[in-house]
């Protein structure tokens, strides 16, 4: 098997209590390379949490999971960013209080200036401060954030911080991109652009995991769709599969079989 074919990102017997609530229980996760993945499932279903331990913002209790390969179980957040997997939040994380440009110069890694003593010697990080800057300038293009460039971020709507988030993410030229619900409290016309830039990310050899409840998001963009149910998972396929698969409808609907899950909202 190439490396293109291992599957970037893997979870076995992954387990999350909290008190008597065993908030996940997976057997088995493989997220295969340079695809969109969608993780979908009722209120309740875990998603949240899963994504969360993930990504080292929780620890596990039992369990596995490795990235690229290598053993990642308990790795902060900040070293996962290091290695190449970074996450966005459903509640943008953007520094109110600072300028758009400058929200995206903090995403890139690895700044020589932020080290105390190279600080003190301008000559030693001022071209890497400007490599940095012109990156940052080139996907604010991409994401038609030009024009905000300066503008403190918290004078932006709910929709561009949504989209400064994930341009600041791709800062750190990551494998694996994940988005907990990117698509929430975006109108129309952006969200159809954030869709748009997702779709491009796999051609850049990304790979994207995405937590969505609207069913015609998921329908348009993944590949695959994990669903999840009381903290397992309970199906897995392309988008069409898992509309139709009745395991999955009898965990949003119970027994309103009739009703078409695309109508449905999956929270």
């Amino acid at each position: 098997m190439t490396v293109a074919d291992q599957p970037i990102l893997t979870a076995y017997g992954v387990v999350k209590t909290f008190g008597g609530l065993r908030a996940v229980d997976v057997d088995k996760l493989e997220i295969q390379r340079n695809k969109i993945t969608a993780l979908i499932g009722p209120n309740g279903a875990g998603k949240t949490t899963f994504f969360n331990l993930l990504t080292g913002f929780d620890q596990v209790d039992s369990g596995e999971i490795t990235f690229d390969g290598a053993v990642i179980t308990g790795t902060a957040p900040h070293r996962l960013a290091a290695k190449g997997m970074v996450r966005t939040f459903q509640l943008t994380k953007a520094l109110a209080k600072l300028s758009t440009i400058e929200n995206m110069k903090l995403g890139a890694l690895d700044q020589r200036g932020e080290k105390f003593w190279a600080a003190l010697f301008p000559s030693s990080w001022t071209k890497q401060e400007q490599a940095i800057e012109a990156r940052a300038d080139a996907i604010l293009q991409r994401f038609n954030l030009t024009g905000m460039r300066d503008e403190y971020a918290g004078t932006m709507s709910g929709g561009q911080r949504k989209l400064l988030e994930m341009a600041r993410a791709l800062m750190t030229d990551p494998r694996l991109v994940m988005l907990d619900e990117p698509m929430a409290g975006v109108n129309p016309a952006l969200a159809q652009s954030l869709l748009e830039l997702i779709k491009l990310l796999p051609g850049e050899g990304r790979t994207v995991i995405f937590v969505e409840h609207n069913m015609d998001v998921v329908q348009e963009i993944a590949d695959w769709v994990i669903v999840m149910a009381e903290g397992r998972i309970i199906a897995q396929g392309t988008p069409t599969e898992v509309k139709s698969n009745k395991t999955v409808i009898d965990a949003y609907l119970g027994a309103h079989h009739g009703e078409d899950l695309s109508q449905v909202d999956l929270a």
